[in-house]
């Protein structure tokens, strides 16, 4: 059954309005996805935007929600907006995907899987980079599990784009992080985190350079390093968000998203630049 995709954002000129669209109307024609939708916090631009690529504008959540199954709540470069948008949308009670950055820092995150909760509306968050190379890497047979691991990713801001290289880490890794320590401040970031069961990994997150997304895997079996090539990973986002919007049942763990920000927020914090922190 076609699934009916409204877009809830802030302006929605923006990359990955146009990326997700992209994809339900190319690649994942067949499976079902359109885009029925679309309502923005800036109702001047999210007009513009509507008219230039033929998506109807809904001028209210009501009219978004007649029209859609489920809600891609985008804003990529504004995570203080999420809240606030899921607060518009969660009522439904229908399936949300949240863009990347989730949440400001923890607290935030927390209280937008609690409002989703509370009106049984599944959801689910994540950045690009959970659908990789290095991830299938490590779905080989006999690959084993992780022992240490080192990724890195550039971007225009730490609060922006850390999610990247950091989304890379916890995904093969897991959320049982213990343990914060940030070297480098300003531009050169460099956050090593301790696992569970002895296991350690360092995202390198710098600003303003030429750093691929890459990252260096370490099984009991090999060290593996590999460059992530990004022309796919959009597409593979768009299929997984699909799959949440018609199982109704999120397939990323909360527990990760949570991991994530705490990691964000202890990096923050000038007690890590001094030692270790827990998480």
């Amino acid at each position: 059954m076609p699934t009916r995709i409204g877009f809830a954002d802030y302006k929605l000129e923006n990359y990955h309005a146009n990326i997700f669209l992209k994809h339900y109307r190319g690649g994942l024609k067949d499976r079902g996805g359109t885009v029925s939708g679309c309502l923005a916090l800036d109702a001047e631009e999210g007009k513009a935007w509507a008219t230039k690529n033929e998506v109807p504008y809904r001028d209210t959540p009501e009219e978004l929600n007649g029209n859609a199954d489920a809600f891609c709540i985008l804003a990529p470069s504004n995570p203080e907006l999420h809240l606030k948008l899921v607060q518009m949308i969660a009522p439904f009670g229908k399936p949300i995907y949240v863009d990347k950055t989730f949440a400001p820092d923890v607290a935030a995150a927390k209280e937008i899987f609690a409002v989703a909760d509370k009106h049984n509306a599944p959801l689910q968050t994540t950045s690009a980079l959970r659908y990789t190379n290095v991830q299938q890497y490590l779905k080989e047979p006999g690959t084993g599990p992780v022992k240490h691991m080192t990724t890195w990713g550039p971007g225009r801001s730490f609060d922006e784009y850390a999610i990247h290289p950091l989304e890379l880490l916890i995904s093969c890794m897991g959320p049982e992080a213990t343990h914060l320590l940030r070297r480098g401040t300003d531009n050169f970031a460099q956050l090593i985190v301790n696992f569970t069961g002895a296991r350690t990994g360092v995202a390198n997150v710098y600003i303003g350079t030429q750093t691929p997304y890459a990252a260096a895997v370490t099984t009991e079996k090999e060290t593996k390093i590999l460059t992530v090539p990004l022309d796919d990973i959009f597409l593979e986002n768009a299929k997984a968000v699909l799959e949440l919007f018609e199982t109704r049942k999120p397939n990323i763990d909360r527990k990760e998203t949570l991991i994530l920000h705490r990691i964000i927020d202890a990096a923050k914090d000038p007690k890590a630049l001094q030692g270790f922190v827990a998480l």
